[in-house]
């Protein structure tokens, strides 16, 4: 959402880390008003943002926010608490900074944040909870399920699929049509030119799995 689409909701923020704060910054990048304030089971607060309190208190919050956001880098922790605010009649807008280049018919959703200088292209499909971070690359006809991470620098060939709560690291690079099983991690640099099965590691150039990740 960005504010030539309407005015967007006051937002109560989940998790004041290393990724809230870069959350924070598109959102002001943006044009959002500023969140009521962060819920942190560490008691910390985010610059100009103040901690009401551990990430039990959203229901206590609902009146005060019509929308919140996950903020937190662990994929798991992301859908789960996102599928828990949602059952508590809390909106998940999608963030998207100013900077964010996204065709007219891709699909992004809820919950989902698209950071600086994020690219996805005609018909990609990016699922809820999906952090697609600093300038990273979904071309045509993607398809990134729930709850995963498109880390910095990442480019996803035409075609890819990533599944569900996967990684993809920094800079990493999937040749068009390859695919990703769920939870798997493709580390740091890596280049994929085959398939990837659900929770393996992969990493090099070519990537290869890593012995101790293969399923059973």
């Amino acid at each position: 959402m960005s504010p030539s689409e309407g005015a967007p909701p006051r937002l109560l923020l989940i998790g004041a880390g290393g990724h809230g704060r870069a959350v924070l910054s598109a959102l002001r990048d943006a044009g959002w008003p500023e969140p009521i304030g962060v819920l942190d089971d560490g008691g910390a607060a985010l610059p100009g943002v103040p901690c009401l309190g551990p990430v039990s208190h959203a229901a206590a919050l609902r009146p005060e926010a019509a929308a919140a956001h996950v903020a937190l880098g662990s994929n798991a922790l992301r859908m789960r608490l996102g599928a828990e605010l949602l059952a508590l009649g809390f909106a998940l807008p999608v963030i998207r900074h100013p900077s964010a280049v996204i065709a007219a018919d891709a699909v992004l959703g809820p919950g989902t944040v698209a950071m600086p200088r994020v690219v996805v292209g005609a018909a990609a499909r990016i699922g809820a909870h999906v952090i697609l971070n600093t300038a990273c690359i979904a071309e045509h006809d993607c398809a990134v399920e729930d709850g995963c991470h498109i880390a910095p620098g990442a480019v996803l060939g035409g075609g890819v699929f990533v599944g569900e709560g996967a990684l993809v690291g920094i800079q990493a690079g999937l040749r068009p049509g390859t695919r990703v099983g769920a939870g798997a991690v493709v580390a740091l640099g890596a280049a994929v030119v085959a398939d990837v099965p659900p929770r393996a590691t992969v990493a090099g150039v070519p990537a290869r799995m890593a012995a101790a990740s293969r399923p059973a």
